[in-house]
């Protein structure tokens, strides 16, 4: 369980729009994560700016690095984003059995033609 203070730093690094966008394209991809010139490309921010990004997202500690050669990879950090939804739901029903549904919905996928 994420304590207050990790759950205000995921939340801020989240709240920017292409910290955001970065957050899910690697949620999405799963495990085996990105590169970062493919990241670049599918967000469209330059180097920099990305660079900028990366940082903000891994010292929120909610995107992990890894090296494979000359290249790095970033992953989602699928821990602290479990963390952080239970954070925000541990009281939810004031701890008794969830008079609601809590879990999110996904979309219908579309069937491709």
């Amino acid at each position: 369980m994420l304590k207050t203070n990790q759950a205000i730093k995921s939340l801020a690094a989240l709240s920017q729009e292409t910290r955001l966008a970065i957050y899910r394209l690697l949620v999405a991809q799963g495990p085996e994560g990105l590169s970062v010139g493919t990241i670049a490309a599918r967000i469209k921010v330059n180097g920099a700016t990305l660079s900028f990004h990366l940082k903000e997202l891994a010292n929120a500690d909610m995107i992990v690095a890894r090296q494979e050669g000359r290249f790095v990879f970033y992953t989602a950090n699928y821990g602290t984003m479990n963390g952080l939804l239970a954070y925000l739901t541990e009281n939810c029903c004031q701890g008794q059995d969830c008079l609601i549904d809590c879990e999110p919905t996904r979309p219908a996928r579309r069937k491709r033609a």
